[in-house]
């Protein structure tokens, strides 16, 4: 990276914050880290991942040094379990606020945390439980294409912050940025007492799915169609009246 992360007040949240050259998954090494106890809102960031991945264990890649490929592990005591699907909004949330903030991009989120610019996706999260250990956590990987060209997209419907003309984009500012915007809704939502209103509230300001007609592909080759109105308190998209969690759908396209 261009410049070392250093130590500010807005990141004080955090116990540690670590770059590394390469590894397999940022994510997978988080999770391993886990079963220490004392291992709490701790970042690491890679500058090549080898083996990362999406949600539904589908391949996430990019050349070295073109994309930011961060993870961050967060102890969730005395939050309710039913309230964890929160997580990946909050940290989509987190990701918008960073790129309109660092960038001046018009990002937005497609539910649940698919971060897009003019319909096209920079960014994915996929937040993961740790199993077993005496204290539960749960990690958030962050994967923002930053200077890919056209040619080293992963998908077609992909983008870059280097194709959405931003000049020079600085991997540092953006991950400084993205872990303060993180660290400000996760404090103020434990401050809450783990209260939802104001989270949604954001969410709903930024998530360019609702109100529009969606299709949601389901496991097994059902489908569900319909205006997506809103979510419920546990984060689930409203449908018609369906609600569904991202855990009960395999594709969701406008329809």
């Amino acid at each position: 990276m261009r410049h070392a992360l250093t130590e500010t007040p807005e990141l004080k949240f955090f116990t540690g914050i670590e770059v590394v050259e390469s590894t397999g998954s940022t994510n997978a090494d988080l999770l391993a880290r886990a079963e220490d106890p004392d291992v709490d809102r701790v970042v690491l960031v890679a500058e090549a991942q080898e083996q990362g991945r999406g949600r539904l264990a589908r391949p996430w890649t990019s050349p070295p040094r073109a994309q930011i490929s961060l993870s961050l592990l967060v102890r969730t005591d005395g939050l309710d379990p039913e309230l964890l699907g929160w997580l990946p909004l909050l940290t989509g949330t987190a990701v918008v606020d960073a790129l309109r903030s660092a960038t001046g991009v018009p990002a937005a989120l497609k539910w649940p945390n698919d971060v897009l610019i003019e319909g096209r996706k920079i960014a994915g999260i996929l937040t993961e439980a740790a199993a077993g250990g005496p204290r539960s956590a749960v990690v958030m990987g962050v994967g923002l294409n930053v200077s890919l060209g056209a040619d080293e997209l992963p998908v077609p419907h992909a983008t870059s912050l280097t194709l959405c003309d931003v000049p020079d984009p600085d991997r540092t500012g953006l991950v400084l940025a993205l872990l303060t915007e993180f660290a400000k809704r996760y404090s103020a939502w434990r401050d809450a007492d783990w209260d939802t209103g104001d989270l949604a509230d954001a969410y709903r300001e930024r998530c360019a799915t609702l109100g529009t007609p969606v299709r949601a592909e389901l496991p097994g080759g059902g489908l569900l169609t319909g205006i997506a109105r809103d979510i419920d308190t546990s984060g689930r998209l409203l449908i018609g009246e369906e609600a569904v969690s991202a855990g009960d759908i395999t594709h969701l396209r406008p329809s």
